[in-house]
C-alpha cells in the first residue's frame, strides 16, 4: 500500500486527513513541524515514504523550507503542498521549491486523495519509445525509467520524468500547457499552468548546460513547449 507522510500543524485537519486516507488503503505517517517531518525521513523507515503531503505554513520551519529539505535529500520523492491562500507567489514560490503539485485549502477528501492517486500514477512506467542517443549526450529509456547524460544519471521526481517523457515522446510536436496538465498531471478542469511553467524550468536546470538557452525543451512562445532538436 502507498506510504504517505502528512505534513500538517492543525491537529483536526491533520486528524481527519490521516482517517480518509487510511480509509483509502494509506498507511500514514504525520508531523506537526517541518522538523519533525524531516526526523520521519532521516529515521528508521523513512526511505519507505512514497508521497509527502505538506502544508505550507507551519510553525518554526514553513513549508517552502521543508520541501527544499525534502528534495535536497530526495530528488524523486514527490510532493504535494497544501496552501490556505490562493496566493499566486505562494504557489510559484512552492513550485519552485520543488513541489510536484497542489491543492488550495480547504480541501474536500475526494480531491486530495484524486491528486495523490495521479502523481503516484506518474512514476508508473507508460510504454515503450525508443532511446535517443543523438541528442547531445542525453539519452532518455522509457523502459527503464531513466534519464542519463554524457553517462551521469539525471534524478527526476515523477512529475518531472513523465513531463520529459511526454515531450520527448514526439520530437518536434509542440504541446500547450493544457495539453501537458491533462497527460502529465491529469488535471483536466483544475488546472493552473504555472505547474507547468515551473516544471520545465526545474527540468531545464537538470538538463541544460545553460537553462536560459535551452536545447532539449524549447518554448514556442504563444504556444507551449517541444523537445528538440530533431
Amino acid at each position: 500500500m502507498p506510504h504517505v507522510l502528512l505534513i500538517e500543524d492543525d491537529a483536526s485537519v491533520r486528524d481527519g486527513m490521516e482517517l480518509v486516507l487510511r480509509r483509502h488503503g494509506y498507511a500514514i505517517d504525520t508531523a506537526a513541524t517541518g522538523e519533525e517531518a524531516l526526523a520521519l525521513l532521516d529515521g528508521p523507515g523513512g526511505e519507505d515514504v512514497d508521497l509527502v503531503v505538506l502544508d505550507l505554513m507551519l510553525p518554526g520551519m514553513d513549508g517552502f523550507e521543508a520541501c527544499r529539505r525534502i528534495r535536497g535529500r530526495s530528488a524523486t520523492l514527490p510532493v504535494i503542498m497544501l496552501t490556505a491562500r490562493g496566493d499566486d507567489q505562494d504557489v510559484v514560490t512552492g513550485l519552485e521549491a520543488g513541489a510536484d503539485d497542489y491543492v488550495t485549502k480547504p480541501v474536500t477528501a475526494p480531491v486530495l486523495e484524486a491528486r495523490i492517486r495521479a502523481v503516484l500514477r506518474r512514476a508508473e512506467p507508460s510504454g515503450q519509445m525508443r532511446t535517443d542517443a543523438d541528442l547531445a549526450g542525453l539519452v532518455i529509456d522509457r523502459a527503464g525509467l531513466t534519464v542519463t547524460k554524457y553517462g551521469a544519471t539525471i534524478a527526476l521526481p515523477p512529475t518531472e520524468l513523465r513531463l520529459l517523457l511526454e515531450l520527448s515522446a514526439s520530437p518536434g510536436r509542440v504541446f500547450s500547457r493544457e495539453q501537458l496538465l491533462e497527460s502529465v498531471w491529469d488535471h483536466t478542469f483544475l488546472g493552473d499552468s504555472r505547474l507547468v511553467d515551473a516544471a520545465v524550468g526545474r527540468l531545464r536546470a537538470k538538463l541544460e548546460d545553460v537553462p536560459a538557452k535551452p536545447r532539449y525543451v524549447q518554448t514556442v512562445r504563444g504556444f507551449g513547449y517541444r523537445f528538440g532538436p530533431l
